[in-house]
């Protein structure tokens, strides 16, 4: 998955929805895997260019928010 990321960074752009959408099923598969942290720190990265690129309202953008607030309560940061 992480090849994907890379390919479509480079082909589509770092802004393009399918990037965007890849970064956060990268991010949801950290999480699944175990590293819960990593995936609240990898989501607040994408929430920062979702909330730019797609705007804070959009659906994507509070999808993000709300597997942040999963995440953090799965890594006990809340």
């Amino acid at each position: 998955m992480e090849e994907l990321l890379a390919d479509r960074q480079r082909v589509l752009g770092p802004e393009h929805p399918d990037t965007l959408s890849t970064r956060f099923n990268l991010a949801r598969w950290r999480g699944e895997a175990g590293d819960a942290a990593g995936a609240v720190t990898a989501l607040e990265e994408l929430l920062a260019d979702e909330e730019r690129v797609l705007g804070p309202q959009h659906p994507d953008t509070l999808t993000t928010r709300g597997h942040i607030a999963d995440w953090r309560r799965k890594a006990g940061s809340v």
